[in-house]
């Protein structure tokens, strides 16, 4: 469970950086 939580929140940090660096994207 814990390591399940760990991967998402790894995903949603590189999604959050995706974001930020590619902003006219979105």
């Amino acid at each position: 469970m814990i390591s399940l939580l760990f991967g998402v929140s790894i995903i949603l940090m590189i999604y959050l950086t995706y974001v930020l660096l590619n902003p006219e994207k979105f």
